[in-house]
Parts: structure tokens; sequence; C-alpha cells
């Protein structure tokens, strides 16, 4: 067998017998699907590394006193080294997701929690894969912030905010009900009421210049979600009323690239004998989506809306006189 099948029956293994209850030699073979020699063979390793597997004569059968290792979980090989990967990725300072570096502290403290002999495995198969994030916006400062918007939004209190609002291109103060934190489009958002403007809002959390928890108490509506309140928006911004359905015909030389990729909840394609690929999507607003389609330049044609098609015809004009074609 394997190294990576034999670590994951060995970390099944250990679960099983620090559950709380005593297994015997057959009832573990069954369970790890090998035979009771297997079983002794296991068993006499995981002592060897430390791990005070425990007999008892009067029941016929082994266990792990609760405490002396990791808690009883349900974690797979495959679940532990996902989390480790994950954990260590996310928590870069770098290209992690801001303000998540004690995900890095945990899969230390994981990985450091195995045997000697399974941490080396462990160690050796986490640093064979690697998983590159995009780069981040820059949330120097926005701790404080992102952190009390969390213990507002956990403890049900609304939040005063000074914030520099691209939307009214000012800074405004406005007491938010934190219904939502959503980490998108490399940022953080709080997704709430604002007292300012009566309705619900998106603010960025690296536009936050200063917050302050009240003493306000607030009650998120029951039937508030996130899905429902970005219906399709593209991504964040959802523009009301402008639902409406649009055709991308993208040329061979990126179709393949773009079909790859999930890009929306609604798209569908359509591939032609050409080798060009009909992209189509339902979305709430045009103006998001066309800033992604200028993206592929000259390998991307709109063919639907006449609207979107305007917008794009417009910009590229523009674009025309800045570069004097």
């Amino acid at each position: 067998m394997s190294s990576i099948g034999k670590i994951r029956r060995l970390l099944n293994l250990m679960e099983r017998l620090q559950s709380g209850r005593i297994y015997n030699t057959k009832e573990l073979a069954d369970f790890c699907n090998v035979s009771r020699r297997t079983i002794f063979r296991d068993i006499k390793t995981l002592q060897d590394s430390g791990i005070p597997v425990l007999y008892d004569a009067s029941k016929t059968g082994y266990w792990i006193s609760s405490g002396t290792y990791l808690p009883p979980t349900d974690f797979t090989l495959a679940e532990t080294l996902s989390l480790m990967l994950l954990a260590q990725e996310m928590g870069s300072p770098k290209r992690g997701v801001p303000f998540q570096g004690v995900s890095r502290d945990a899969a230390l403290k994981l990985q450091s929690n195995l045997p000697n002999h399974l941490r080396q495995y462990v160690g050796e198969l986490t640093a064979s894969v690697k998983i590159n994030t995009e780069p981040q916006a820059e949330l120097d400062g926005s701790q404080q912030h992102y952190e009390r918007t969390l213990e507002a939004l956990t403890s049900r209190k609304k939040i005063r905010l000074r914030y520099n609002s691209l939307y009214d291109r000012k800074v405004i103060r406005t007491l938010v009900s934190p219904y939502r934190l959503l980490f998108q489009r490399r940022a953080w958002y709080v997704i709430g009421r604002s007292s300012m403007h009566r309705a619900v809002r998106t603010f960025h959390v690296g536009r936050i210049q200063d917050s302050e928890i009240t003493d306000d108490e607030f009650t998120p509506p029951p039937r508030f979600t996130l899905q429902r309140y970005l219906g399709n928006a593209w991504n964040l911004v959802r523009e009301r009323g402008a639902r409406c359905d649009v055709v991308v015909r993208f040329q061979p030389l990126v179709a393949q690239n773009v079909a790859e990729v999930s890009w929306h909840k609604t798209q569908r394609l359509v591939w032609n004998p050409d080798g060009t690929m009909d992209f189509h999507v339902n979305v709430d607003g045009i103006h998001e989506i066309s800033w992604w389609i200028m993206g592929y330049a000259d390998q991307a044609e709109v063919l639907q809306p006449s609207s979107l098609v305007d917008l794009i015809t417009t910009r590229v004009q523009r674009m025309a006189k800045i570069y004097k074609a």
C-alpha cells in the first residue's frame, strides 16, 4: 500500500480508538478493511510513535484515553491535507485572505500534533502542493474595523461608520446594521442596512475610516440572504430593474479558456462550427460585466443586448482618442 494509504488508515484508526469506545482487532480490521495482522502492526506503529494506545484485557480491546491526542474527528487524510493547505495559503500575509493570519497558526498546530513520522509525510505532501491566490486589496489599518464589524454582527449591535463612499463621492457617516460579511473580488465587504441611505448597502472594509459599536440592537430580516440581495449581479453591483440576457461571442484563441471557468450561476455555453463560443448569461445590469468583456479586447464581441453594444462602442471610441488612433 502507498504511504498516503497507510497514513489515511492510521489517522482513521486513531480517530476510532479515541472515540471513547474499546474496539477489538476484528472490529478495527473490518473498519479499516485490512487483516488483523495489519491492525496489530498499525497499533505497534502508533505506540512506537508515542501515542498511548492502551489494551483492556477484560474487554480484549484497544483504546486511546481522551485528551491524549487530537479531539475525535471524522477527518480523512485527504480532508486533513486540504485543511492544512487552505489554512496555510489563506493565512499568507501577502496573498491570503486579509485578517485570516490565525489560520496559518492553526495549520502549524494541526501538523505539530501529528506523530513524528506522519508529520514528515504530511509535510512533504503539503510542500509539494501550492495554491496561488490573486493579489488582495491593501487593507493596512483596517483590521480593527473588520474585527469590530464581526463583533457587531455576532452581538447583533449596530455599528457607526465614517466611510469614504465612492458612490456618494464624499466621506459619509452612517449607522449600519451588519447582516453579512462577504469576501469577494479580493476584499472584505460589510452588507447591512444603512441609516443614511435607508436601505441595505455594501461597504468596502478598506474604505472605513472610523468605526464604533453602539448599544443599539438590531434584528436581521428573517428572509434576508446574500443570494436575494445580490440577485443576478455579475459580481457585487446589482442594477435593479436592469436584468437582461447577454450574449458574447469569443474567438477560438480565448474561447476554451473562458469555457473552463464558472463565471456566473446563469451562464450557458454554445459552441459554433468555426471554433467560436457564444457565452450566454442573465445579469442584473450591464456595467460590471462590460469591464470583464473589455478585458478580452478584440477576442470578444457582444451580440446582445444593444445597450451593452453601445456602451462598449462608446468606451472603445474614447480609448481610440487616448491612443490617437
